[in-house]
């Protein structure tokens, strides 16, 4: 294996172990939260309908990185590949449904209708992030990096998988 190749392999195992320890650390602090935040059972279930597309789509890119481990060098496998597409088109379902579930239970205080929002809106960026467009970069050289519009690795394999 070469430098290049186990660097890439230890990049995608924190890669994709840091997008599942976010999922279970947002899943866990949502189980958590104190009722009252949210206004009562109505307003947490906004929050959990904001939360699940993120949780989702942060399980899909943590399993996706360390997956992608196994192909490096090569093409992404077709049956894998098929999954991600199909991830790709329910992923903006899953998230207007949540929108829509959010809206109707918005929590009445402020601060939790703010959270459920913040909530929903890290659900898109990270699905932009994944599959429209890579918004992800280190923070010192994120102004000049993001306004390149480059195409996801993950939107990259699924290409050269064809």
């Amino acid at each position: 294996m070469s430098d290049e190749h186990a660097r890439l392999r230890r990049r995608y195992t924190s890669l994709g172990a840091g997008e599942l320890t976010a999922a279970a650390i947002f899943g866990g602090a949502a189980a958590v939260a104190p009722l009252g935040l949210f206004g009562g059972p109505h307003g947490r279930a906004g929050l959990w309908a904001a939360l699940v597309p993120l949780l989702l789509i942060l399980v899909q890119a943590g399993v996706y990185w360390l997956a992608a481990r196994a192909w490096l060098g090569g093409t992404m496998p077709a049956p894998v590949a098929a999954v991600y597409r199909t991830f790709r088109l329910l992923n903006p379902v899953l998230l207007l449904a949540g929108l829509v579930a959010a809206v109707l239970w918005l929590p009445t205080d402020p601060l939790g209708a703010a959270l459920v929002v913040a909530v929903w809106l890290f659900g898109v960026v990270e699905y932009l992030n994944y599959y429209v467009v890579r918004l992800a970069y280190p923070w010192r050289s994120w102004p000049t990096k993001v306004t390149r519009w480059r195409t996801p690795r993950l939107v990259e394999d699924l290409r050269a998988s064809r």
